[in-house]
């Protein structure tokens, strides 16, 4: 092709789960190859390889969308071979799509050239990849969350059958998700058997699994409760509170030894996101690592808008104002951040005060406590991009 070399070539990417769609185009629009399938695996990267002109790479932009795991395999096999990348969000380019025609026409292969469209008409900045230890954070937040999830579930579960088979325990006890109500649910998962049960043994059980907390009064208070209690009789409910205990102790079990190694890799990168008061490890690796490099954020109002918590903005003739919490970009971000404003609303005075002077203004508390949580939002952007320890005024 004539001055192939002085051209930008353009390769769009419309990522799924098994293969790949592509379409090459240059900066003239002439299509070098029409849309065409690859396998997600090493034969077809290599196909997607020898597809594209062999120019300076620096003559060629390849752009696919953020598609979660699916894309990270293609994403770093090009990366590693010096391409430059760009990827797009998948709202953004829905938005595109839309704007190209008011039919509701989305296609694998459409949506490739589209892709490719983009990188020609709009500037993108370049792909930049998380670290290691940060992806690796990243990693081991995500599985915490899917089995706090769990774990939840089934707390749901226990507090559903004790409903059945002894309400008057959750009615007489601040909580029943505690070791020593546990360890004694699973001897004697039933009114009907803890009234039997013998008070010595129960003692033990619950004095044993709560340092000391609960003692033979205890025990008795909780016997008396089963004797008079409405509570049903129900070998299969028996059965399900059983396994469903043992489901959370294993979810517990896993839940800390995930943290182990969360806190283990959060003290070696010594973030300045620690210094500030009410951020836990917790809450810190779940900011840290979903936001990933700060420097792919210009101002904090992009972080704000990552986080998906920019407001959105209403105009009509000479209206104008602030609409609903537009609640896009990161999920694990937002809640991270709006649970870290809440602790951090507790230890610092500053966000305390900021807090308090929101609820006078009549907002709801939670309302006011997103305020809060971009407030903190800019408090990580100045500590994460000037890399300093946070103060309190």
């Amino acid at each position: 092709m004539k001055g192939e070399g002085q051209l930008m070539i353009y390769v769009g990417i419309d990522v799924a789960s098994t293969k790949h769609d592509c379409f090459i185009v240059n900066s003239e629009g002439e299509v070098i190859e029409e849309v065409f399938t690859i396998a997600n695996n090493k034969a077809g990267f290599e196909k997607l390889l020898s597809k594209i002109p062999k120019v300076n790479k620096s003559k060629i932009k390849i752009g696919l969308e953020s598609t979660g795991h699916y894309s990270n395999n293609i994403r770093n096999y090009l990366y590693e071979k010096g391409f430059n990348l760009v990827v797009l969000n998948p709202l953004s380019t829905n938005l595109y799509r839309k704007a190209q025609t008011l039919r509701k026409t989305k296609t694998d292969k459409i949506d490739a050239k589209m892709i490719a469209k983009i990188l020609h008409t709009e500037d993108h900045k370049p792909y930049t990849p998380i670290s290691y230890h940060i992806n690796e954070i990243k990693s081991l937040t995500r599985i915490r969350t899917r089995w706090v999830k769990i774990c939840s579930f089934h707390k749901i579960s226990i507090t559903r059958i004790l409903s059945c088979t002894f309400p008057e325990l959750k009615q007489n006890f601040p909580s029943i998700h505690q070791k020593s109500m546990y360890e004694a649910l699973k001897e004697y998962p039933s009114a009907e058997s803890l009234k039997k049960a013998h008070l010595t043994k129960l003692t033990n059980i619950l004095t044993k699994n709560s340092n000391g907390k609960y003692t033979k009064d205890t025990a008795i208070k909780i016997k008396k409760l089963a004797q008079n209690s409405i509570g049903v009789v129900c070998k299969s409910h028996e059965m399900d509170l059983v396994y469903s205990i043992e489901e959370v102790q294993a979810c517990q079990k896993r839940i800390k030894n995930i943290e182990q190694e969360i806190k283990g890799m959060m003290i070696g990168l010594d973030s300045p996101i620690l210094s500030i008061p009410g951020i836990s490890i917790v809450y810190g690796s779940i900011i840290l690592s979903e936001i990933g490099s700060i420097h792919n954020f210009s101002s904090p109002s992009k972080l704000l808008a990552y986080a998906g918590l920019d407001p959105s903005t209403k105009q009509s003739g000479k209206f104008k104002g602030n609409g609903k919490m537009v609640k896009r970009g990161s999920t694990y971000l937002r809640a991270a951040l709006i649970s870290a404003a809440r602790s951090v609303a507790m230890y610092d005075s500053v966000f305390k005060d900021y807090l308090n002077k929101k609820l006078n203004e009549g907002k709801h508390y939670f309302v006011a406590l997103s305020h809060v949580a971009r407030k903190l939002i800019r408090v990580i952007y100045h500590l994460l991009r000037n890399n300093v320890i946070f103060k309190a005024s």
